[in-house]
């Protein structure tokens, strides 16, 4: 067992528990509080990429959420409800063949348990107030009328995250004006198959197995189901929500004894799931670093490394959303190469699966 170290407070979210698992594993227990109720139980997150389940092989826990999740055999997109190309998803060189699909609450719940196995509990219902450097340390202000002195203090914590707001470090972006929306439903059709549909210029949805029998529906209008245009077979819908899209990047992922991870650092459009994923590369980062290599190279670092993804999930943000003839035909012509170009056609999944 690892002995306690309190220095570090890390709000939740799946990347706050990479970053607290990945610091366990290296004798360094941080404790983990999170203002709501308990874990997630709808995400905006679509998948888990082959790059994230290597990074987390050495916490223990990719066994079991490949074990839990759907592997995505196959990309289909679709202008109406006309199929333009089919695209198999699968990498031979990297460490899991395809996607995988799995909802949000069990990709943190899988971690939370291997926490709570190593005498760490996820502290619900407490949060942030505030926090004032002290020296070398960081004393923080509980919601609980606790003050406890920390040597660092990490933001998990999401867009919105208290940690980044207290450190007044600035989160320049911008927010995408039409409204979003997502639906978690219960049987359809494609069973391990990414499907994307473009509608009308401007308006495009998309449906990702996360279990068994189990699907995500995200669409850039208010009425994911509604808007889909392909047949629904549908016997449940387990949940809907409505929400907005921000493209935003922290200036700095770090401030003294201030660390930003995931979308405390970074937001970027859902589809795809590359935010988790970037988190938790940052998470990792950050653990690594914590655990005795140099911190003050992790925000040039990540910030790179994040900023080129973010790129260019805006990019084909823009294409597949585009309203402009000029931005159709782009996406249009990309469809073209993909369908009839075999080297294309592998190097765009090999990006989807690895990235």
């Amino acid at each position: 067992m690892p002995e306690l170290y309190e220095g570090i407070n890390c709000r939740c979210r799946s990347n706050g528990l990479t970053l607290a698992v990945e610091l366990a594993r290296r004798h360094i227990l941080a404790r983990i509080i999170d203002k709501r109720d308990s874990s997630s139980t709808l995400s905006r997150a679509l998948g888990i990429t082959s790059r994230s389940l290597e990074l987390l092989s050495p916490l223990g826990v990719s066994r079991q959420l490949i074990e839990e999740g759907i592997a995505i055999q196959e990309a289909r997109i679709y202008q109406g409800t006309r199929l333009v190309m089919r695209m198999p998803l699968h990498s031979c060189s990297s460490y899991f063949p395809t996607i995988l699909g799995l909802p949000k609450d069990r990709i943190e719940m899988v971690p939370s348990a291997t926490l709570s196995a190593m005498g760490v509990q996820v502290e619900y219902q407490l949060e942030l107030l505030q926090f004032n450097k002290e020296g070398n340390q960081v004393v923080a202000e509980l919601s609980n009328g606790e003050n406890e002195t920390f040597d660092y203090i990490v933001g998990a914590g999401g867009i919105h995250s208290a940690v980044r707001e207290c450190a007044n470090i600035a989160y320049p972006g911008f927010d995408l004006k039409e409204k979003w929306s997502i639906a978690d439903v219960e049987n359809w059709p494609y069973s391990k198959t990414f499907t994307l549909t473009q509608m009308k210029p401007g308006l495009v949805a998309v449906s990702v197995p996360i279990r068994e029998n189990r699907f995500r529906f995200v669409s850039s209008c208010e009425n994911a189901l509604e808007a889909f245009p392909l047949p629904l077979k549908i016997h449940k819908v387990r949940s809907e929500g409505v929400f907005k899209v921000s493209v935003r990047q922290a200036e700095s992922y770090s401030k003294g004894r201030i660390h930003l991870v995931g979308d405390a650092a970074h937001c970027c459009i859902p589809v795809g799931g590359r935010g988790m994923n970037l988190g938790i590369a940052d998470a990792v980062e950050l653990a690594k670093r914590m655990a005795g290599n140099p911190l003050d190279g992790y925000s040039e670092f990540r910030q790179r490394e994040d900023k080129k993804v973010i790129a260019i999930t805006e990019r084909g943000r823009k294409i597949v959303t585009a309203k402009t003839l000029v931005a159709r035909m782009e996406f249009n012509t990309v469809l073209v190469a993909a369908k009839y170009s075999p080297f294309v056609k592998r190097r765009l999944s090999r990006f989807v699966v690895e990235c």
